[in-house]
């Protein structure tokens, strides 16, 4: 049974490693809603379906003409994520009075941690990183991936029919992923576009809609789901950044739409585990005088069924 990391925060039983998970939860749009499912071994083979078999009406007496359908079997392999925090003695002895010196760096690297996993979720791409995992945008193609224009389509624009039109586009990426809904989706835009899409909701009529979500996090949404950011990267650039090519145009972005699912039967995107996330307080280090945090997540992603999230290029900040 898959868990999310708040499911998984809950059920820790060391206070270390719950205050890990917390703040995963906290600074990631994504992992605190992400289903993880436990597997066995460092990689998941599962078969996707490729071609049904034949059925046809038959007369009486009359034989079947026998055939089989067809499937592609895949295999997502998991990759290691995470760092080691250090401080020194010194540090710890002479300056705890103030703070925590090693909870403050530990939350540092837990929050880089969830940077480095969410960015790689929409961008990862194992030809520039081999020890990564491929995201979303190297993974979705044909059907799943909607043009909004030729050149870009704006957002509030004239305030009337091309805000009409951005919404019938939204529409169209959520119709590309059947089954989603606000208590197993989420579409993530950039902070920008979030603004445009508040601001285009107020013209058209009452469009503008922020309540809690399945996480208790109050956050805009689009027929009941949540529209979410999911930040910068450890470099300070957009994650889903307003600098892609449409046509003629060089600055627009790209929203997705992504169903979670807990495991391959519900045809959507799942995380992939074997352990969680891991917590080591390998103390003073022999080899200098340094209290080290080790922290870990083997860690990998599954999109199952090829409807389980789509992608809306051309979005223009405007």
């Amino acid at each position: 049974m898959a868990v999310t990391l708040p499911q998984s925060a809950l059920l820790s039983q060391n206070s270390l490693q719950r205050g890990v998970i917390e703040t995963f939860v906290q600074v990631s749009p994504v992992l605190d809603r992400l289903p993880l499912m436990p597997i066995e071994g460092n990689a998941y083979a599962y078969n996707e379906e490729a071609t049904l078999p034949g059925v046809a009406f038959r007369a009486v007496n009359e034989a079947y003409t026998e055939s089989t359908g067809t499937v592609n079997q895949k295999t997502e392999s998991l990759v290691i994520l995470g760092g080691d925090a250090d401080v020194d003695r010194f540090i710890v002895q002479t300056r705890g009075n103030l703070n925590d010196q090693r909870a403050v760096q530990t939350a540092l690297k837990v929050k880089a941690a969830s940077y480095k996993f969410q960015d790689t979720f929409f961008n990862g791409d194992v030809t520039v990183d081999t020890k990564a995992f491929d995201g979303l945008k190297k993974r979705l193609t044909g059907a799943q991936v909607i043009s909004a224009a030729t050149n870009g389509i704006p957002v509030v624009g004239n305030g009337g029919t091309d805000s009409y039109a951005f919404f019938d586009a939204l529409d169209n990426l959520l119709a590309a992923v059947p089954g989603i809904s606000a208590e197993n989706g989420a579409i993530y835009a950039n902070a920008a576009l979030q603004a445009k899409i508040r601001s285009a909701g107020r013209r058209i009529g009452g469009t503008d809609t922020v309540r809690e979500d399945a996480t208790g996090k109050r956050v805009l949404q689009w027929n009941g789901i949540p529209v979410l950011d999911p930040g910068a990267n450890l470099s300070g650039t957009a994650i889903l950044p307003q600098t892609e090519t449409q046509g003629s145009s060089s600055v627009a972005s790209s929203i997705y739409a992504v169903k979670f699912g807990q495991d391959e039967t519900d045809r959507g995107v799942t995380g992939l585990t074997n352990g969680g996330v891991m917590v080591d307080d390998l103390g003073l280090l022999q080899s200098q005088p340094v209290y080290r945090t080790r922290i870990e997540f083997y860690c990998g992603l599954g999109v199952f069924g090829g409807q389980a999230a789509a992608r809306l290029t051309g979005i223009l900040n405007g």
